[in-house]
């Protein structure tokens, strides 16, 4: 049969991809947004509405075992992970349902289901539930994400490894949960399953978890965990695992002094993603691609063929929903629009959802001070800050960098009660680029958390 020509294909439709493929149709030029799996990408399927609202479910656990300390008898405490489940599975329905309908609704964009590779630089086959089609194109955006990617440990193959996704279909407590990795996706699971009950493990090849951030951030963190009854062993490599003698798994590690077999009851694996490139078939277009398989492009997110964009996971970087959006607000701004936006010099916030949550933006102090920047460096810890003391939940610190020269805000970090809420304010006037005095000396109502920013600004170190 003859191709079906459209004038802008979107293949995936994750949270770049979706709004894309709805603002092209808007503009008038006749699209089509193919999907091989789930309507909304990872974020709402397998990544931030699940986890996010597992994480809830795990808060409330933890609050309700912490009762007694704020004078309420709860009762004795169970989690039924059946439940949990339910409640996650029902809410990513919800919103896959509502993303499916608006597209759907869309005039001039139609919604294909299936698998599309290449055929050439603006040629597609589609194979779907009844059967192969062809299409071609006059402009081609890829917003296909990434997979967890399991590690090349031996034994892998041999025991029920989890990851990021399958530990949320579980409908049982893990009696030992052992998490290979310690970066955010690790801590986040990690800590909402030791609230859940479970005995927990990370195994964390670096000397510190989260190797990004400032090294008394990291502490700091490790410190939570730890408190949280989390074991925690860094500097240690995974080997090896194997099925254990009546289940689970034993798993090999070399630690700093010793080599250790640890038995767990459930293995997590959370150290790396791969890009969805695999199966697109790229050669025949002529997309080039980095040695790991992801999408190389651009500051306006074009490939290296003419016409052809990539944004999402599936170009490496900050693999962060709101940075997809902000990849769909370049392309329509440039493609639509008319005008001429850019990934360059843009602010990069990011929350991590372990609890208390850290929030960051901007340089951090290791980063600053590698640049050669003339800093100045304010901290404050969470029991200074009154609304966190009120509610029972001091822990962590707030620290902000701040450029010498100038006073503007450079990066700020927030391991605190809301730390991503407080981090947006430090954004918000990053953004303006206000002074810090602004925040230092501006009114903000007691008792909030972001009053705090007053007596951070005015710790700055001379």
């Amino acid at each position: 049969m003859p191709a079906d020509h459209y004038d802008a294909v979107i293949i995936g439709s994750g949270q770049g991809g979706g709004p894309l493929a709805n603002a092209f149709a808007h503009a008038g030029r006749r699209t089509a947004l193919i999907e091989r799996e789930y309507v909304g990408g990872t974020c709402i399927n397998v990544g931030c509405t699940p986890t996010k609202t597992m994480v809830a479910s795990a808060r409330v656990a933890y609050l309700a075992r912490r009762a007694a300390g704020y004078g309420v008898n709860a009762g004795s405490i169970s989690v039924d992970m059946t439940a949990v489940r339910a409640r996650k599975r029902a809410i990513v329905d919800s919103f896959r349902a509502g993303s499916e309908s608006r597209l759907e609704k869309t005039p001039g964009l139609d919604l294909i289901r299936g698998e599309a590779r290449f055929t050439g630089p603006k040629a597609l086959t589609v194979a779907g539930p009844t059967g192969e089609r062809q299409i071609t194109a006059g402009l081609i955006v890829l917003d296909v994400g990434a997979r967890p990617a399991p590690p090349p440990l031996p034994g892998l193959e041999r025991v029920l490894a989890l990851d990021s996704t399958s530990i949320m279909e579980l409908d049982v407590l893990p009696e030992h949960l052992i998490v290979l990795g310690g970066g955010y996706v690790g801590l986040e699971f990690a800590q909402m399953f030791r609230r859940f009950g479970s005995e927990v493990t990370i195994i964390q090849r670096g000397a510190r978890l989260l190797g990004r951030e400032d090294d008394d951030v990291a502490d700091a963190v490790a410190a939570i965990l730890r408190e949280d009854d989390i074991e925690i062993l860094l500097e240690t490599a995974a080997r090896s695992v194997k099925p254990g003698d009546s289940g689970g798994i034993k798993l090999t590690v070399n630690a700093p002094a010793e080599e250790r077999v640890l038995s767990g009851s459930h293995l997590l694996t959370a150290a790396g993603r791969a890009p969805n490139t695999d199966r697109l078939a790229l050669d025949e277009a002529g997309v080039k691609t980095d040695k790991r398989g992801y999408i190389t492009v651009d500051a306006r997110l074009a490939t290296n063929v003419p016409d052809i964009y990539a944004i999402g996971d599936v170009i490496g970087g900050p693999a962060f929903t709101h940075i997809s959006y902000d990849h769909f607000r370049i392309l329509r701004t440039n493609l639509i629009d008319g005008g001429d936006a850019t990934t360059t010099g843009r602010l990069v916030p990011y929350t991590v959802f372990i609890d208390p949550q850290l929030g960051r933006v901007g340089l951090n102090e290791t980063e600053a001070r590698e640049q050669c920047r003339p800093v100045r460096v304010a901290t404050l810890p969470m029991s200074g800050v009154a609304r966190a003391v009120e509610v029972d939940e001091p822990r962590g610190f707030l620290k902000a960098v701040v450029a010498a020269d100038s006073d503007r805000i450079l990066g700020f970090a927030a391991l605190g009660l809301e730390g991503g809420e407080l981090m947006a304010v430090v954004q918000t006037a990053m953004m303006g680029n206000l002074p810090y005095t602004a925040l230092r000396d501006g009114i903000f109502a007691h008792p909030t958390l972001a009053e705090s920013l007053n007596t951070l600004f005015a710790n700055l170190e001379q």
